[in-house]
């Protein structure tokens, strides 16, 4: 069986397909990646100064995650100013000299976008404050009067995402809207000004030479809160169909409309790809060429490491790839979840009570600060380069996350005192968050931050001494490190991601997947605790060290490459 998405679009500038199509691209968590300045944050310069690092890797983009004047209440997704640097981070001139060193080692970059709130820091709501009931400025955010007899009670009994109430009440006795954080109020998507101020933000960074952008959940801009507004239990019962009240609104592709014709008019267009956590039918409109581009696809994030899971995963997102036009994308971690090595080390992830999959794998590992389940550690890392390695076998582009091409692990060792994500502070810690994948990275086997910082100063999240053995340092020069398996991968995916075409291999084994590319590279993936033997070789490159050229098997749990044939 053959699946494909689009191998024909291209941008309205070139017949030669768009570079996003197969990329990989590399996440930075600006402030956990290097902190050159020695003040226990990440910056813009510690990120120019590991660029040869990046370049060495094989990546062919980088994913900036909110690097903008923000008070951190949520990670930097509380952006106060969208056309400047926060100065913990450096200045537009470092941003500059950062992107200038990228392109230099032909390296794209791609920016965060976060639309659908801003920081309460952020001047509109300061104005919107002050200005008080009834003012032109609370237009462009979403304040109500509160219920009950003198308002004292929130418009409704909407929960945010990150818990407890999602309105909160300033001074005068209004009420405003944050799906979020009290620190993130949302944005009135319906006022002018915001939308013309996002088309500027857009042209600012683009005008500055940025080859594309993150859209923060892009499902989520749009609203109708028309008298009278739902209860809690009244809106979980709306579809989400593309009227839903808050979520996936069909009217949300009128502001993409736009915003694609801004990076239209750049050369190249400027890429998008949108996090819209919607219904799988519903991905390809944010997808499409005159929308955003590109979308997530988060599946693979929430499947275990299980033959059926995945073929399920890789034929309904191709398929969908092939509705939209566009390209696939395949991500197994990043700033939101915890490190896949961890979650494939774990026993099978609870369930939640309709059966669905946990939103993120390995939560209750993580409130019992790792003790229950116990982690194989070993195991996790076995399985997760062996999904790694059939990731980037796939067509479509690869996002990478900071770390895992060390092999790291989820970091349980925060104490309550040094957490920082709103989810654990807003559910009184039962919702650990996401600290855990946010750690500094260890770049050297000793120091006070292991190369993170180039002072005394300690890591704005602390590092336990275990990630010492993960230290680049470390694995730099080992043949058999993950940090080697994956500078091996990405250099000979670069030579052989061309068609965007995948054939199915029938391999015997309801455990076994095996596909093969047009250009004659195969790829076979062992999901089981028995060896596969093999009807052709040799081996090109295998997840599992132990594996040599001419064995002719793949190891239980593991992935081998397969060259074309004469």
């Amino acid at each position: 069986m053959s699946l494909a998405a689009s191998d024909t679009q291209s941008s309205p500038h070139s017949s030669v397909p768009p570079w996003w199509r197969q990329a990989v691209v590399y996440q930075i968590y600006p402030r956990s990646f290097a902190d050159a300045n020695g003040d226990g944050l990440g910056d813009l310069a510690g990120i120019t100064g590991r660029i040869d690092y990046l370049a060495d890797l094989g990546v062919e983009a980088v994913w900036l995650s909110p690097f903008y004047p923000s008070a951190l209440a949520d990670g930097g997704y509380d952006v106060a100013d969208y056309r400047d640097v926060d100065p913990r981070l450096g200045t537009l001139g470092d941003f500059d000299a950062m992107l200038a060193a990228l392109h230099a080692r032909d390296i794209k970059i791609i920016v965060d976008i976060v639309p659908n709130h801003s920081s309460n820091l952020h001047e509109w709501f300061q104005e919107a404050v002050a200005a008080g009931r009834g003012a032109p400025e609370r237009e462009r955010y979403i304040f109500r009067e509160g219920s009950g007899p003198d308002g004292a009670e929130p418009p409704t009994d909407w929960v945010s995402t990150f818990g407890g109430p999602a309105w909160t009440r300033v001074a005068d006795g209004q009420w405003y809207l944050h799906n979020f954080a009290p620190e993130q109020p949302d944005f009135n998507w319906d006022h002018p000004d915001v939308r013309e101020d996002f088309l500027t933000t857009l042209r600012f960074w683009s005008d500055r030479g940025v080859d594309g952008f993150r859209i923060d959940v892009a499902h989520m801009l749009t609203k109708d809160l028309t008298e009278p507004l739902p209860s809690r239990d009244e809106l979980a019962l709306i579809p989400v169909d593309g009227n839903h009240p808050l979520l996936d609104r069909d009217d949300v592709h009128d502001i993409y409309a736009q915003w694609r014709s801004v990076f239209n008019s750049y050369t190249p267009p400027r890429t998008a790809v949108a996090e819209a956590w919607v219904e799988r039918s519903r991905i390809p409109l944010y997808a499409r060429p005159e929308s955003l581009g590109q979308s997530f696809n988060f599946d693979l994030l929430l499947a275990d490491f299980d033959a059926a899971q995945f073929l399920q995963v890789v034929t309904d997102n191709l398929e969908l790839a092939a509705r939209s036009g566009s390209s696939s994308t395949w991500v197994l971690s990043n700033h939101d979840v915890v490190r896949h090595p961890t979650r494939y080390g774990l026993p099978r992830p609870e369930r939640l009570a309709g059966g669905g999959p946990a939103v993120r794998h390995g939560e209750t590992w993580l409130r019992s600060r790792g003790t229950d389940p116990v982690l194989d550690a070993e195991r996790g890392r076995r399985r997760a380069a062996a999904a790694t390695m059939f990731l980037l076998g796939l067509p479509g582009s690869a996002y990478l996350y900071q770390g895992e091409e060390l092999g790291l692990h989820e970091v349980v060792e925060i104490d309550a005192t040094e957490r920082q994500d709103p989810h654990f502070f807003r559910t009184a810690g039962h919702d650990i968050g996401r600290d855990g994948c946010r750690v500094p990275l260890p770049w050297q086997v000793s120091g006070p931050s292991l190369g993170f910082g180039t002072g005394d100063a300690a890591p704005h999240l602390p590092q336990p001494e275990w990630m010492a053995d993960y230290a680049v340092e470390r694995q730099q020069d080992d043949p058999e490190s993950m940090l080697s398996l994956y500078r091996t991968a990405l250099a000979l995916r670069a030579q052989w991601q061309t068609s965007e075409a995948l054939e199915w291999v029938e391999s015997g084994r309801p455990d076994v997947l095996s596909f093969r590319r047009p250009n004659g590279w195969r790829v076979v993936t062992n999901f089981g605790q028995k060896p596969y033997r093999l009807d052709e070789g040799p081996i090109a490159l295998s997840s599992t060290a132990d594996v040599g050229p001419d064995d002719g098997v793949v190891a239980a749990e593991s992935t081998v490459w397969i060259a074309p044939q004469g």
